[in-house]
């Protein structure tokens, strides 16, 4: 198995579209590194571009120590010869090959011997258990028996490292959630390096061991599945990650005496001293303010809530029942928010709610650079101190 590296790497398509931008990457020997953006992001492309199905504009590309690409220096070593196995969304199975012939097709081409091609195929089929479809044609199987045949067509190469291009979409959402359980269970076992593209937020949080996210083209933020979740780089990422969506909106920072009040235009929020201090220097700054719905609770009752928490008052537009829980748009004098409330509340439209929140779950990001401007290792150090 091999480490993967991109350095400073571009990808342009008819002259002016930067599909990748100038992305450097590592990505470690038996990582399950996972590629995450919204459709047209750029994430299958840098895929494409590591496979060698593409070729780079400018930059480096590297397989273990082995640079693979580099239009700089005149190198470019072909998708046969950089040892690596790719799974597609469709599974690309060949309709007229049995799921044998479909699993020993790259060993034949390697002109393997006939006894290690054989002993390859079986072990590999009993390892994904499969061995009972050997004899099948592709259209004799369900879409994740095919699944499972495609992985074994990539597996039984041993390959330096496996790249998926959202190999579940495919699935229905019962069979996703046990694929993509498999998938991570089988490659711990093997210690293989994997990269993964997916625009299912949910699937790259529950397989990850990091999630590199990437919009138009350029890298937004790599960390793991908790780092991007909770210490968003910037507000795309703040945005994008999480379901419900995290609620986002335009405010700004004014000095109030010695602390900071987030000023919107339905309500004004008074910091804690602890937390104003560290947002002094940005007093008078234009933000995208945020928090999470999970963070925002509901109740009629206002005795329910927490003593450090921020209070504020509004009125149900919509509830979504959810099992044990709701969640409710909320009105707040012309702003939106969604937040949750236990199912007992039986909340309805109009109602007249109190909204409690912890002042340390917000989130501010600079209007401008829409960058992050709380140092989350600070904020980390006065969440702790309040609550011991």
């Amino acid at each position: 198995m091999a480490k993967v590296i991109v350095k400073n790497l571009l990808k342009i398509f008819g002259g002016k579209v930067r599909a990748v931008d100038n992305i450097s990457l590592e990505i470690s020997d038996g990582e399950f590194m996972i590629l995450l953006g919204p459709s047209g992001s750029g994430k299958t492309t840098l895929l494409r571009l590591i496979a060698g199905l593409e070729v780079p504009t400018s930059g480096k590309i590297y397989i273990g120590d082995k640079l693979v690409a580099c239009p700089e220096e005149n190198v470019f070593i072909p998708p046969k010869d950089r040892d690596i196995a790719m799974v597609f969304q469709n599974y690309a199975l060949y309709p007229h090959m049995k799921v044998y012939d479909n699993i020993a097709l790259p060993l034949r081409v390697r002109k393997l011997s006939k006894q290690e091609i054989d002993k390859r195929v079986r072990e590999v089929s009993q390892r994904l258990q499969i061995e009972n479809l050997l004899d099948r044609y592709p259209r004799q199987l369900s879409g994740g028996q095919q699944q499972r045949v495609a992985l074994a067509r990539a597996l039984v190469r041993n390959p330096k490292a496996f790249l998926f291009d959202e190999p579940l979409s495919n699935l229905d959402a019962k069979l996703r959630i046990m694929a993509r359980a498999f998938l991570k269970k089988l490659q711990k076992e093997l210690g293989v390096t994997a990269i993964y593209v997916t625009h299912d937020q949910a699937e790259a949080m529950a397989m990850a061991d990091r999630i590199a996210i990437i919009n138009y083209g350029k890298l937004q933020q790599v960390g793991n599945p908790w780092e991007v979740y909770s210490r968003p780089r910037n507000k795309f990422v703040a945005g994008f990650i999480g379901e419900p969506p995290m609620n986002l909106f335009d405010a700004s920072l004014k000095a109030r005496g010695g602390q900071i009040a987030i000023v919107t235009s339905g309500f004004e929020i008074l910091l804690p001293k602890d937390l104003s201090q560290i947002l002094q220097s940005h007093a008078g700054k234009e933000v995208y303010a945020g928090i999470r719905p999970g963070e925002l609770r509901v109740s009629k009752k206002k005795d329910l809530f927490a003593k450090r928490d921020i209070i504020i008052e509004g009125s149900v537009v919509v509830s979504e029942p959810m099992g044990d829980r709701q969640y409710v748009l909320l009105d707040i004098n012309g702003v939106n928010l969604k937040g949750i409330a236990d199912i007992r509340e039986y909340l309805g439209l109009g109602d007249q709610v109190f909204i409690g929140f912890d002042p340390y779950s917000i989130y501010l990001f600079d209007k401008k650079t829409e960058i992050s401007i709380i140092d989350y290792e600070v904020l980390e150090k006065i969440k702790q101190k309040e609550e011991t």
